[in-house]
């Protein structure tokens, strides 16, 4: 199931920043714990960060301290703020969610991806 659209990805030099979004569509009434990941090319997928429903938040070793997850439950939102990034940052990134439809269904979430490239 195809129910988050990511966003903010782009294009950007060694050191710049980017911030991706995950919207929940309207077939998602709310989002508990979700994750962001990221496959790189020839490469398996890999969890970035993840956060709970009550905020407690997660980290792999090789972006901690550089990105942060946060969420905006009024907009049904969750985020991923990237500084400092590298070229081994090149991925397409990917959230995942454990939510609850609007039917009333809870289920597992995946939204189609956005491509980050950084240059070195």
């Amino acid at each position: 199931q195809v129910q988050l659209v990511e966003s903010g990805g782009g294009l950007v030099q060694a050191g710049g920043s980017l911030r991706l979004s995950c919207a929940a569509s309207r077939t998602i009434f709310s989002i508990n714990a979700m994750g962001w990941y990221r496959q790189a090319p020839g490469k398996q997928l890999e969890l970035v960060a993840g956060i709970t429903g009550r905020r407690d938040t997660n980290y792999a070793d090789s972006v901690k301290g550089r990105f942060t997850i946060s969420r905006d439950n009024a907009k049904n939102t969750v985020y991923l703020q990237m500084n400092s990034l590298k070229p081994e940052d090149t991925a397409v990134y990917f959230c995942d969610a454990d939510a609850i439809s609007i039917e009333h269904m809870f289920i597992r979430a995946w939204g189609q991806g956005t491509q980050v490239t950084v240059s070195s």
